[in-house]
């Protein structure tokens, strides 16, 4: 007879309940985006006409294009170099206005904050609407309003980085410790005194993290922002298309390609230093014992008659430690060398008071012309169709990025020099501008949504690759080494041990590379590749600025709804 010990007994009054797989809700979101990802692709097809003939006739003139422009055609040094100069001062000018105006507005929009709360749905409105419209979009407006030149390229940089800098910053606030904010309110502090004094300290490490990777965004944004005449390289970039000199903008899209790649490994090096300084931890910690023998805890790290009040230290930190050390003096270099940094790049925009002022009718003449919004059923027509070229390329660069991170990542490339070659190459890819290849496609397909579509899609790929790549590698390996001690093939292997734990990771940052297609979508138009953008450039040039605005809400309704059902799939997956 065999025993049952209490461990392996079940209670007899025990009632299971009906049995429902922890996965079933899952797998039917999952199921659901993947029908609803299929349909969108063959419906953007369609739409675009899009076949294997026309895909490969496509590809050959755009290979036609690429022989007429080699070899690239580099511009002189001195201007190049002002060039790439005007490019980064634009952005550092942009994400310091954007800085200084999203401090406060992250306080106001924050749940915690208690000041005035009739203040607090603006704010959150000004935050979705300029995350909302893109930066090319605003460059647009202000380039009408304020001129040609850097002084509309950096105004429309800041405006839109505010709302992804207030919105993190946001976050942050709300989740900081509330106990030293109520300390300070219970000593009757102010509502601002609170902020600067209890708040601010603490979530600061958040905000030099949130800026520095907003800049590293808007340097890529800022090398093109001169197609639309804000300034920066871009300029020369759209001259040379514009004059049909390819050889030249094969040059200049070398120059953007090797910037872009060389300021992303200064950006991660710039990020670790900031964000992980190095701690200088003691080995030994000694403690002051008095002289009856007991540790006396007032004098924790203090001899005996110390009186210097060292038992204030945090926790780690040796009195050794407080003064001028080389981390501190760098630290101060390093905030000064950005301050001096930052003033310089807004003297660059030659923000001269004249130019100031007489933007002020251009201003008030956009704000009247606004209102009421004029939408049309060509509006509507031209917002659907940068939602097809986005969602169906996000479908199909998925997809394609899938297979790329599977040759990426260390626990699935068949090859490790395979994995490195093909890791170069997404770097290089990601590192070209959307709009760049839609300016490519737009010259060598013409105009419309085709060569929207090709753009998106290359980008979308090499983006893809990269999230699925680093989920991938940080996926449990212990189901997949199992299968394989026991004989499993590689690809069953994968599908037991690897596939199930990727699927919540595959659909959220799936959902993000939609996301961020949209957004994009929305600019190709003014190169011409189709979508909304083309009208928002035309209406514009029309001074009719009632379709302007009705653009702008159509574009923020559109992407803060995609955006919306994706976080909401996310925290079902996830």
């Amino acid at each position: 007879m065999v025993s049952t010990t209490p461990a392996t007994r079940a209670p007899a009054t025990a009632d299971p309940g009906p049995l429902r797989p922890p996965w079933s809700a899952r797998a039917l979101i999952a199921a659901g985006l993947l029908v609803a990802a299929v349909a969108v692709t063959w419906l953007t097809f369609w739409w675009i006409g899009l076949s294997p003939a026309s895909l490969a006739a496509g590809l050959d003139d755009t290979a036609r294009l690429l022989r007429r422009m080699w070899p690239p055609d580099l511009p002189r040094a001195g201007d190049v170099a002002w060039m790439i100069v005007e490019t980064l001062l634009i952005a550092v000018a942009g994400t310091g206005l954007a800085a200084l105006a999203s401090v406060p507005l992250a306080f106001v929009a924050a749940r915690t904050h208690k000041g005035p709360r009739r203040l607090r749905p603006p704010a959150r409105a000004v935050v979705v609407l300029t995350r909302a419209v893109p930066t090319l979009a605003f460059a647009i407006l202000f380039v009408r309003i304020f001129g040609l030149g850097p002084l509309a390229g950096a105004l429309a940089v800041a405006v839109h980085s505010v709302g992804m800098i207030a919105k993190l910053l946001t976050d942050a606030v709300e989740e900081a410790d509330p106990v030293p904010a109520e300390a300070a309110r219970a000593c009757g502090a102010g509502e601002v005194q609170v902020a600067v004094s209890s708040v601010l300290p603490r979530v600061f490490p958040a905000l030099a993290g949130i800026v520095l990777y907003r800049l590293d965004i808007n340097i890529r944004a800022s090398a093109v922002l001169g197609v639309v005449g804000a300034g920066g390289i871009g300029v020369a970039l759209q001259t040379a298309l514009g004059s049909l000199n390819y050889h030249r903008a094969a040059g200049i899209i070398c120059v953007i390609v090797v910037l872009v790649l060389l300021l992303e490994l200064l950006s991660v090096a710039v990020r670790r230093t900031v964000l992980r300084p190095g701690v200088r931890r003691p080995t030994v910690r000694r403690r002051a014992v008095s002289r009856t023998g007991r540790r006396d805890a007032g004098a924790a790290g203090r001899s005996p008659g110390d009186t210097t009040g060292t038992a204030a230290l945090p926790a780690g930190r040796a009195p050794h430690d407080v003064g001028w050390d080389r981390g501190r003096v760098l630290r101060v270099a390093g905030e000064v060398a950005t301050g001096v940094v930052f003033l310089v790049s807004l003297w660059s925009l030659d923000p001269d008071p004249g130019r100031l002022s007489g933007a002020w009718p251009n201003l008030r003449a956009v704000l009247a012309g606004m209102w009421p919004p004029a939408f049309s059923g060509d509006l509507l027509m031209a917002v659907l169709e940068s939602l097809l070229m986005a969602l169906g390329a996000a479908a199909v660069g998925a997809a394609c990025g899938l297979v790329l991170a599977l040759l990426t990542a260390v626990n699935t490339t068949p090859w490790r020099p395979l994995s490195a070659a093909v890791r170069v190459l997404l770097v290089v890819v990601r590192g070209i501008p959307d709009l760049v290849y839609a300016l490519l496609f737009v010259a060598a397909l013409g105009l419309g949504p085709y060569a929207g579509f090709l753009a998106l899609w290359i980008s979308s790929t090499a983006l893809a690759a990269k999230f699925f790549a680093d989920s991938l590698e940080q996926l449990d390996p212990l189901p997949h080494e199992a299968l394989t001690s026991v004989g499993a093939r590689r690809w069953q292997a994968f599908a037991a041990g690897i596939w199930p734990q990727f699927v919540p990771s595959f659909t959220g940052n799936g959902l993000f590379v939609a996301d961020l297609a949209l957004r994009e979508s929305v600019v190709l138009g003014i190169a011409g590749a189709g979508g909304v953008g083309y009208l928002m450039q035309e209406s514009i040039a029309t001074l009719r600025y009632d379709t302007t605005a009705a653009i702008v809400i159509a574009i923020a309704v559109v992407v803060y709804a995609i955006e919306t059902l994706a976080r909401i799939a996310r925290r079902h997956l996830l």
